[in-house]
């Protein structure tokens, strides 16, 4: 059986519920439990990541992934909340939400894109790092990365 393409497109309000739960069991399962106090930004995504980009990842009508992409000072964009489904993982999936969001980044002028990641989460630390991104810091348990744009 032939799988469906993945489409990339911005966020949608009907798309709150999706992609508010799909960040937060990415959370849960690396952290096991939850204080959904510490997520205030998903509680209204458009409102939240309006001064930004915030894309979805849909495959088969289902959403399957999340990325975004704020201005974080003059010529610098942060990206947030970079999340695949657990099942879709390894798909090439985060790889074209993050390409994506590069490209965005360019096509605003930024010159570099700054993130951070868990320092405990080594399969997205080298995800970061085998597209470009380097270590500048670790802080407070997490690994900050920059990566510079041409």
């Amino acid at each position: 059986m032939r799988s469906e393409k993945v489409t990339l497109r911005p966020f949608h309000p009907t798309d709150q519920a999706a992609a508010q739960q799909l960040i937060l069991d990415g959370l849960a399962g690396h952290w096991g439990a939850l204080d959904p106090t510490r997520n205030p930004d998903l509680h209204d995504i458009g409102a939240g990541y309006a001064a930004g980009v915030f894309l979805v990842a849909v495959q088969n009508g289902r959403l399957i992934g999340t990325g975004a992409l704020m201005p974080e000072a003059p010529g610098v964009a942060r990206i947030v909340r970079m999340s695949v489904a657990r099942e879709m993982r390894r798909r090439g999936i985060g790889r074209a939400i993050l390409e994506a969001l590069l490209a965005t980044a360019h096509a605003r002028g930024c010159r570099q894109v700054v993130l951070e990641t868990t320092a405990t989460w080594q399969e997205a630390i080298a995800f970061y790092e085998r597209h470009g991104f380097r270590r500048v810091a670790v802080r407070d348990g997490d690994v900050h990365f920059v990566l510079d744009l041409a």
